[in-house]
């Protein structure tokens, strides 16, 4: 099954110039769905993590199924004033202004290892911003993994330090 022929392609989204990448048709079909998600856990089989990190919204539809398959907890990275507890935040600049996150503070104990997940790797800013509130718990990055990776876009290079895998790549 190669899970290309399942992403839909939408050109000029959201604006001019940009080739979105549509998840949606591929997870409506629940065997390639799962196909996906087996073939995110093989990208990380010889990893040792303790708890999967997945920033909103995409972040869950990979890291929320991973987790329950491998029987490791799921912590959501969300936007400011959508988490109910005490946040610990990173703000992060963008082309036009700042953007931030936020995760609870207790949610990730120091030394935990920590598989990140996101749907797509585009310019890799997201997931530095997530590693950086990991880091900021205490938590050590044990991978970090994509199920689409547009290697053009060079994300690699800004996550240099880390372990980064994909399924997908365009």
């Amino acid at each position: 099954m190669n899970l290309k022929d399942k992403i839909r392609v939408i050109e000029d989204f959201p604006k001019a110039g940009i080739s979105f990448k549509d998840i949606t048709t591929l997870l409506q079909d629940g065997e390639v769905y799962k196909k996906a998600i087996d073939l995110c856990i093989e990208e990380v089989k010889d990893k040792e993590f303790d708890i999967i990190v997945g920033p909103e919204a995409r972040g869950f539809l990979i890291g929320a199924p991973m987790s329950y398959a491998t029987k490791k907890g799921f912590i959501p990275v969300r936007k400011p004033g959508k988490l109910p507890y005490e946040t610990v935040k990173y703000e992060y600049e963008l082309e036009y202004g700042t953007d931030a996150l936020e995760i609870h503070k207790d949610a990730i104990k120091p030394g935990q290892k920590v598989l990140i997940v996101d749907d797509l790797l585009a310019t890799g800013g997201t997931t530095l911003s997530t590693i950086n509130l990991v880091k900021q718990l205490g938590g050590e990055i044990a991978s970090v993994l994509f199920l689409i990776e547009l290697s053009f876009l060079n994300g690699r290079d800004t996550l240099k330090d880390y372990d980064v895998k994909s399924v997908v790549k365009y």
